[in-house]
């Protein structure tokens, strides 16, 4: 049985100054490194062991993973194209609070996060699910019966969660968040229903 561990990356200057990123590929903050160190000093700290590590290709989840694994004595980071973020399409750096402005009703509400469906350019959740499938299959495959560490984005890595459990991606958008720096365990037998095992609780955002 292949399990999984999906880390989101740490602050970035987009996630500091209320961008909207998706393949936008701006540097960690200060504080989002500081994430990346707890994290690190978490799993060193964790019974959990990994044999290999995969980084989404943009600076801030590879960053994350770089100073993660050090820290953590692990392998260094290997880039896999199907972990990058969410395209974004015209979304792409404009700014949160201009998300209900440009896309109407289309879009998901939650308390800390609104996530719009369909503007022009962008990849859609059921395509963001169909990548997600993609990458488990493969991953599965190639490391059997071993323990993988993900580091990647919020969207793309929600819906891995949701293709892995099975889960309605609506709700698996609403019913938690996932955080910067936090981790979700795609395991067989596990609870979805709580999700973080990992949480970097300082300066999330």
């Amino acid at each position: 049985m292949t399990i999984i561990y999906i880390a989101r990356h740490g602050q970035n200057e987009d996630n500091a100054e209320g961008i909207l990123n998706g393949h936008r590929d701006k540097p960690l903050t200060a504080i989002g490194r500081g994430q990346a160190k707890e994290l690190g000093v978490a799993l060193k700290g964790s019974a959990l062991s990994f044999s290999t590590v995969y980084s989404s290709p943009l600076s801030r989840a590879f960053e994350t993973a770089e100073i993660a694994t050090e820290i953590a004595g692990l392998k260094p980071p290997n880039v896999h194209e199907l972990l990058i973020e969410r395209d974004f399409g015209i979304m792409s750096g404009k700014r949160t609070d201009q998300i209900e402005e440009i896309c109407g009703t289309s879009v998901i509400k939650t308390d800390t996060i609104t996530y719009f469906l369909d503007p022009e350019g962008a990849e859609t959740f059921p395509q963001l699910l169909e990548r997600a499938e993609t990458l488990l299959i493969e991953l599965k495959e190639k490391h059997p019966d071993e323990t993988l560490l993900l580091v990647t984005h919020g969207d793309i890595g929600k819906m891995l969660y949701a293709q892995f459990y099975g889960l309605p991606w609506k709700s698996v958008l609403t019913d938690f968040h996932f955080g910067n720096c936090e981790l979700l365990p795609l395991k067989e037998g596990a609870d979805p229903n709580k999700p973080h095992i990992v949480s970097i609780k300082q300066h999330n955002h």
